[in-house]
Order: structure tokens, then sequence, then C-alpha cells
């Protein structure tokens, strides 16, 4: 049995950069059919001396025998932790960040240096159930109901293809059960606001061959951060979401797994305030135009396994659909009579922007047994998207400003100022495999193949009266089709050595890649005439090389594991973002090299029965190499923040012998230093949150719990966009949450 004191002294001199790895909340059954499948948890094990099986590398392995840095987040964690969204688990990952702006479907995450933009390509592959999501504006959704996150950090093109260029987040929900069992979960916040969840789940058929698990969520607030303007706030949220899953299995080595899910939000966005410094907080949202954001995404899946003995066969076809519009003020975001506009023309301007994205994968794959020297996994991936955006600039007369979907307003109340449309019809395919060969006792070799192609055609939709029209440049016509194909091989190889269960020891080389893209028609020549550089109308594919090494130890029987990585990636053709105020587009760059460089340490312990120390710090230097602009060499690349320091404590004790037991736990997030455009024209200081719960639980069977997040208010702003818009981070949140199981 451990000694406490000297786990306790270790402990202290970690418990500075404490954090994010919850490496020893909840253990896991054996592998699943598929070694690519996920195993459901199993509620008997000792929280003590259990290991987490991770899949994030297609294969059941515990958390410290994985060649790679992952942070993975077990059920038990996800419910004491409190995480609802992804912000929650990303604040406690360190190197990996979340950038929220403008709207929910814009959403950012930075893993180690490499991050996105509006419209682009997302920087990680997000993985939910075996099916990858095509369009980044799905990821910030409600997390409800969800068993396993896993976060995979570096390059994990030869297992997940396009879009792991900076990792991959697995997250896996809950499986149906042989019982019939229910949850119910409610709160209410100081929006004010309230959420209630309910799950039930169990047999349909005596024999237990069939199962269902179906849920739902509904979450109502009206929000924190005011709107001096019309005095209610700028961030009220409705949101309604469900799943749904029927588990079929007529026998030991066929199963049918039909998942389907919804969700629809209904908020507001862009209540941006320009000031020249992104510290710079007083100014308040003041917007004459509270607009809307409605977005609606459905999704279904259809995954068949098939065990023929010597290897598993599986199919997984997908669906889903993303509709989101978004309304509201635009520059300079002051109240009608206040801006510069008005001023000189006698109105002012509001935006509206439409998107809906349909997409079809499918996905077949060969698996054969891991237990054997050498195992193996081929497969193919196919991927077609259609997707329609556009953009409208219109006067603000004083009427309000109304939605824009695929053609021009006529509405006399919102007259249409600008208006730009395209529409792609995008076929993506791949074909992949991964080997795993035990060399000798301990060493383990790892490798990944994995070819994509992507052909991109993007149709203009845009009438020939809005389209540009800059002399010196070709003028653009309705109905003018753009194609491109963006292509890569992706190799990854690991060598691992392992020593026993103190220490595993790890090197790797991994390539990552992401499509490139259009810009909408006639940007081009805008940014040419307004003197903007590194804006075409296509933008390049960016391709990312990392060399890793790293460290994962036990010590203490399993009471304290300390892992360590440190990298260095090359990055060509990474994006920026830029917004050209003269057509009011969103636009994409690209960054012809960058450099990123850094490590992480992450550490997790248990000194004593009850008590949880976690405890992470990353570290990034990125650098830009190359640019059409000679003065942004050497800069710090967008969005990337210099460290991040997560740390995390909990402690349980029973009250007495009613069964009943308290729990407290603290989580401190602290963003270094964060530059968010080439120019580097400000920088954002270190910026400090710090989460809280404390609560009553007993026998797993009910829990009440009061909450804080960002305990302190701290005041800050989530992101700064060339020309000085700035866009305010949520404030201090504090309520109280229950739930029961039965």
């Amino acid at each position: 049995m451990i000694k406490p004191v000297g786990l306790l002294t270790t402990c202290a001199a970690i418990a500075i950069a404490s954090g994010a790895t919850p490496a020893r909340a909840q253990s896991v059954s054996t592998p699943a059919t598929s070694p690519a499948d996920p195993a459901p948890a199993d509620p008997q094990a000792d929280p003590n001396t259990a290991d987490i099986i991770v899949h994030a590398l297609r294969r059941s392995e515990t958390l410290q025998s994985v060649p790679a840095a992952i942070t993975a987040f077990t059920a038990t964690r996800i419910e004491e932790a409190g995480i609802t969204k992804p912000a929650d688990f990303i604040a406690q990952t360190p190197n990996v960040t979340l950038v929220q702006t403008q709207n929910a479907g814009t959403s950012f995450v930075v893993i180690r240096g490499i991050g996105q933009a509006r419209n682009s390509e997302p920087s990680v592959a997000v993985v939910v159930d075996g099916v990858q999501q095509v369009n980044p504006s799905q990821f910030n959704r409600e997390l409800f109901d969800v068993d396993q996150i896993e976060v995979l950090k570096g390059p994990q093109g030869g297992v997940y293809g396009r879009n792991a260029i900076g990792g991959a987040i697995v997250i896996t929900t809950k499986a149906p059960t042989d019982t019939l069992t229910g949850r119910f979960k409610g709160g209410f916040d100081n929006g004010p606001g309230f959420r209630v969840q309910g799950v039930l789940s169990g047999p349909i058929t005596k024999g237990g061959d069939l199962k269902f698990r179906a849920g739902l969520s509904y979450y109502d607030t009206n929000g924190f951060i005011p709107n001096v303007y019309t005095g209610k706030n700028a961030d009220p949220v409705r949101d309604l979401s469900g799943s749904a899953q029927l588990l079929w299995e007529p026998s030991s080595t066929l199963s049918f797994d039909l998942r389907g899910s919804v969700d629809r939000l209904r908020t507001r966005g862009y209540y941006f305030n320009i000031v020249s410094d992104v510290n710079d907080t007083s100014v308040p949202v003041q917007v004459n135009n509270p607009g809307i954001d409605n977005r609606d995404i459905y999704d279904v899946s259809a995954k068949v396994s098939y065990d023929a003995g010597f290897g598993t066969f599986t199919s997984i076809t997908a669906y889903d659909r993303l509709t989101e519009i978004v309304t509201g003020d635009g520059t300079d975001f002051k109240p009608r009579e206040q801006s510069l506009l008005y001023g000189y023309f006698g109105f002012d301007l509001a935006q509206s922007q439409f998107l809906q994205v349909e997409a079809v994968s499918q996905e077949v794959r060969f698996a054969s047994p891991v237990y054997r020297p050498f195992s193996f996994i081929v497969g193919a991936y196919g991927l077609h998207t259609d997707r329609y955006i556009s953009t409208s600039n219109l006067k603000d007369i004083g009427e309000g400003v109304f939605p824009v979907y695929r053609t021009p307003s006529t509405n006399p109340r919102s007259p249409q100022y600008s208006f730009l449309a395209d529409s792609q019809n995008n076929l993506a395919w791949a074909v992949f495999a991964n080997v795993n060969w035990k060399l000798a006792l301990g060493l383990e070799f790892d490798g990944s193949l994995r070819y994509d192609s992507d052909r991109r055609r993007q149709t203009t939709l845009t009438p020939t009266a809005y389209l540009p029209n800059v002399p010196g440049f070709p003028q653009g016509l309705t109905g003018d089709v753009r194609a491109k194909t963006f292509k890569e091989l992706q190799p990854k190889a690991t060598l691992r050595y392992k020593v026993g269960n103190p220490l595993l020891v790890y090197a790797s080389f991994s390539r990552g890649f992401r499509s490139g893209g259009f810009n909408q028609t006639g940007v081009a020549a805008i940014a040419a005439s307004s003197g903007v550089v590194g804006i075409r109308d296509v933008y390049d594919a960016e391709v990312a090389t990392t060399y890793e090494i790293g460290a994962k130890t036990q010590w203490f029987d399993h009471q304290l594991d300390i892992n360590v990585a440190a990298y260095t990636t090359k990055s060509q053709n990474g994006y920026f973002f830029f917004y050209l105020a003269t057509n009011g587009t969103q636009n994409l760059g690209n960054v012809p090299e960058a450099r990123y460089k850094g490590f992480e340490v992450e550490v997790n312990a248990r000194p004593m029965r009850g008590w949880e120390l976690n405890a992470g710090f990353g570290y990034t230097d990125s650098a830009i190499r190359k640019f059409p602009d000679p003065t942004v060499i050497g800069n710090h690349a967008p969005l990337v923040s210099e460290y991040t320091v997560n740390a995390g404590t909990q402690y349980k004790w029973a009250l007495g012998g009613s069964g009943i037991e308290a729990v407290a736990r603290v989580d401190y997030q602290l963003l270094g230093k964060t530059w968010f455009d080439v120019a580097n024209s400000t920088v954002r200081r270190p910026v400090g949150l710090v989460n809280t719960r404390l609560g009553l639980q007993r026998n797993n069977s009910w829990t009440v719990t009061a909450f804080a997040k960002n305990l302190t208010n701290r005041l800050y702003n989530a992101e700064y966009a060339p020309g000085g818009f700035v866009f305010k981070a949520e404030p201090r949140q504090y309520g109280v949450e229950f739930t029961k199981t039965f």
C-alpha cells in the first residue's frame, strides 16, 4: 500500500502546475467486438487501481500504454467536473485552447499552435461514436449522456485523415444497458436559466439482443452579457437536443448499431465591440439590433460489425445536415444614431449570414485480432458534401434587421447593401492502413499510412449586379465554376519501449493535412485594391509535419502518473483570417511557413483515498517563417497562447454512516499571452479562470451540487479580429444542479 506522507511531499512539489489528465477515474471492461470500438464502463472497478481504456488510435489500450499525448475524461470525471460543453473539457487540457466568438457555429480549437479560422476546415478531427464530423459548426454543442472524451494531440492524419492536422477529439456516448435504467438531471443558473435532461435505457426483447437508449436535454437562460442599449442580455440561449440509439446483437459475432441526434439552438451573435487593445473590456455591448442565431443539426448513422474469427469487419454509414442563420448589427456595432456611417449617410449597417451543409459519409474497415504479435487495420472512406453560404450587408434604417437566405433581400425595411453567395459540391475519399508490430519484449512499432483526396467544386451564385468589379481584375460572373483537388499522403510512425509498468518511452513522426478551399467570389480583387496581401480567391491546403518524443510513468502502486512530451512542428500554408470591411466578407489566407515547438507535462495523483490532484502545463513557441509581407516574419502565429496551466483538485469525504458523501472540487485554467493576427497588432495578457463545485451524493443514486464558473468574474475578450473587432468572453456563472438515477 502507498505511503501517504511520501506522496504528499511529491504532490506538494508539483501542485503549482496542476491540471488536466483524469488518468485514474474509472475503469472500462475488455475491448469490444472491434479494436476500434469503445468498451463500456465497468461500474464495479476500483478507481484507485484501475486504468482508463482509450480508443483514439483505433484500438483499445490503457491510457498509460498509448505512445501519444492523450488527455482522457471518463463518465465519472465528466460528471464531477461539470462538463456540459466542449469549452469545459478543453479548459482542462494542456496546450489546447478554444476561442468562442461571433456565433454558436464559430469556435476555434487550437492544439499545439495549429488553429483555425472562420469558414475554414477544423484543426482537429472530431469523431463522435465512430463518425467524423465534417463541419466545424457542429462542434460547439451541448454534451450530455457522454461516456468518455479523449483529446489526442499532434497530427493524426495517418489514423483519421483530413483535418486531423492538430490532433483528434474522440467522443463516445453511453451505450444501451442490459436492464432498464434512467437518469434525470435538472438545474438553475443566474441567467436566470434552467436545464433539464432525461435518459432512459434498457432491453426491448426478453433475451436482451435488442436494446435502446434515448435522451432529451433542454437548456434555457436569459444570458450573462448585458446589452446596455436594449436593457437585456446579449446572449440568451434556448437549446433543445435529443439522441436515440438502437443496438441489435443477434449473435455474439454480429451487431447493428443505429444512432440519431438532433440539436436546435436559438441564441444571438455579432455583439462585437471595436477597440485598439484586446485587453480593453471597458466598452459594453450596445448593438441596437440584437439579431438571431438559429442553428439546427441533424445526424444519423448506422454501424454494422461482424467478427469473422480471423478479424472484424465494420461498416459505418452517416448522414448529417446543418443549417445556421445569423443576423445582427454591422460595423461599428454601436447604436444606429451613434454609428460613423449614420453621421455621413443617414443609415447604419446590419448583416446576415446563411449556411447550409449536407454530408453523406461511408467507412469500411477490417481489423485483425489485437492479441497477435502483428495486427493491422485496413479500410476506405468516402464523403460527399453539399455546402451553401450567403453573406449580406444590409442598411439599418431603424426598422430592424431581417434574415437573408438564398436571394438578396427585397424587404424595404432592411434594404440590401451587398450580397455574395456560393455553393460547393465536394467529394473526398481515402484509403488507409494501420499496423502494430510487437518487435520484442516491451518494444513495439506502430505505423499508419493514409491517402486523402478532396475534390472541391464551387459555383458562384451571386447575382451579377452584386459581384465586385475592380478595374484591372477579371469580372466575376454568375454561374462561374471553380474546381480544385487537394490531396496528400499522410504517414505516421511510432516506436515505443515499455519498461514494466513504471515507464513507457516513445518517439514518433507524423504528418497531417487539411484541405484548401475557396473564398467567396471576387474577394481577391477587393483585397488587392485595399492593399491587403495574402488573400486570394483560392487558399491552399495546409500540411503539418511533427516530430515528438515522450515518456509516461507510474509510481506508488498506480497512485501517481507523470507524463511528458516534447515536439516540433513545421506548418506549410497554415490559415489566417482577414475581414474585408469593403464588402463585409470573412476571408482566409495562407501563412507559407510557420514553426511550432513546445512541451507538455501532465500529472495525476491520489495522495489518499478520496483526494485527487491533477496537474498540467503546456508551452508553445510559434514563429512565422515565410509570408508575403516581410514585416510579419518572426511574429507569433494567430490565436496561439504561449502557455497553458490547468490545475484541479477534488476531495470526497463520508458524512457518517449514512452513505452520503460530500464532494468539493476546484479547477483553474491559466491562458498565457495570446496573439490573434499575423501582424501581432495586439496581445492579450494572461487570463486566469477559476471554477468550483461543492455537492452531496449518495451511493450513485442522487447528487446535489452548487457550482460557479469563472468564480472571480474575470472579464476578458475571447477574440480579437483584424480591424479591432473583439468578442466578450462569458462572465461569472453560478447555480445549482441535481441528478437522480433509477
